[in-house]
């Protein structure tokens, strides 16, 4: 397997692919954003919902780890969703000092709404592909996947 840790691939073939690969990617990922249901909330706030859903409730300090984000930056974040009614702040049940962090029933509704809005504009784009480009992209899906949660 090539040493791509460094940033400069190995050879010129791993450079151009890590480079499209970042282009396509960074694109795809604009394009996306534009398929938003709810645009009161930021990429940002949308994310966090999202990692919630995947990982259940969290501390607001491991939901900034999660998200890369600063502890202080997080606090306000989840004080955001709290007042637009789409997280719950309870009690950590073994840390009284902590707050845990839950989704509501709301969030979930407007997340899934935001999953079949995106998920139904990838399947247009796709449309516009072959079979062999398909089967290709079928593969490569879980392989973007392990790379989005490296």
């Amino acid at each position: 397997m090539p040493d791509l840790s460094s940033g400069a691939p190995g050879n010129e073939a791993d450079a151009a692919a890590v480079n499209a690969l970042r282009s396509a990617v960074m694109r795809l990922s604009r394009r996306l954003k534009h398929q938003r249901v709810d645009e009161s909330l930021s990429p940002t706030e949308m994310s966090v919902l999202g990692t919630l859903a995947r990982c259940g409730t969290a501390t607001p300090g491991e939901l900034a780890r999660k998200e890369h984000v600063q502890p202080p930056s997080m606090t306000r974040i989840v004080a955001l969703l709290e007042a637009k009614g789409l997280v719950r702040l309870e009690p950590h049940p073994d840390d009284r000092r902590q707050k845990v962090v839950s989704q509501t029933g709301r969030a979930e509704a407007m997340l899934e709404e935001s999953r079949r809005k995106r998920n139904a504009w990838l399947a247009s784009l796709a449309e516009g592909l072959d079979e062999d480009e398909w089967a290709r992209l079928r593969a490569a899906a879980p392989v973007l996947e392990k790379l989005a949660h490296l």
